[in-house]
């Protein structure tokens, strides 16, 4: 069974973002440049769906591939997936942002071209935060979906996949092949070794362009103006309730 798993280039986690100083979009220069989170946590689940633990050993992943849409730079990324435990790679080489829709048709692309029987992607990127390329490739692909996934078990050609929802957990099963996005209490990724990292050099990575699977990438929206959220004011000290009541009723709360 072949696992697709799609990761994206992003702005490391642990660094502050900053605004271009004309307000036309995020600062990215001399910064690090990180897989993306829920990304590293689907490259796991599928590394480890490959080791066995994905349900039945029939079912099991015989090789997972990694896709990325981005700049030539992206290629450090997919290497990352790859230490991890990725089979090979893909790069599909874009400039500029590209947005959900054109990423979804591009993986269908990829889909079409690779035939997995699951693909497994982060439920949304830490930097636009859209949380819209799964379901637009499942609607794409007229594949069942399953977003938000807390666990995946493989068995009889399904996934059965508990979703973290507002009131709990749902569990529910999908047929394969289908579209799976990860939560964060999925798994939690391995860091890679210092032989892996050595080893997924020498893993294959195949650079394509959207040109190569008929797919117009030109963005449909256009940024006006970037901004940073506002300083949060300090707060003030109220004595008594009926006090504070005055307060929230002199700013509009009441």
């Amino acid at each position: 069974m072949k696992v697709l798993v799609p990761i994206k280039r992003v702005l490391d986690y642990n660094l502050k973002v900053r605004v271009k100083p004309d307000g036309s979009g995020v600062d990215l220069s001399n910064l690090k440049m990180s897989i993306n989170p829920f990304c590293e946590i689907a490259v796991e689940e599928a590394v480890r769906m490959k080791e066995g633990g994905g349900g039945h050993a029939k079912d099991a992943a015989t090789e997972v591939v990694a896709v990325s849409i981005g700049p030539e730079q992206a290629q450090e990324t997919i290497r990352n997936a790859l230490a991890i435990g990725a089979d090979r790679g893909i790069l599909v080489k874009a400039e500029g942002e590209v947005e959900p829709l054109a990423v979804a048709k591009l993986l269908k692309a990829v889909v079409d071209a690779e035939k997995p029987s699951l693909v497994i992607l982060g439920k949304q990127a830490i930097d636009d935060d859209s949380n819209q390329v799964g379901q637009m490739l499942a609607a794409l692909l007229d594949w069942p979906q399953a977003t938000f996934a807390s666990k995946i078990v493989l068995h009889d050609g399904k996934a059965s996949v508990t979703r973290e929802v507002d009131g709990g957990l749902q569990t529910i099963d999908v047929e394969l092949p289908a579209i799976v996005t990860t939560d964060l209490r999925l798994n939690e990724p391995r860091y890679a070794s210092l032989p892996n990292i050595m080893k997924a050099k020498k893993k294959p990575i195949d650079v394509k362009t959207p040109a190569d699977f008929g797919v117009d990438v030109s963005p449909r929206l256009r940024v006006i103006k970037t901004v940073e959220p506002p300083k949060r004011q300090g707060g003030a000290k109220v004595k008594t309730a009926a006090e504070l009541v005055g307060k929230l009723k002199e700013a509009g709360i009441f």
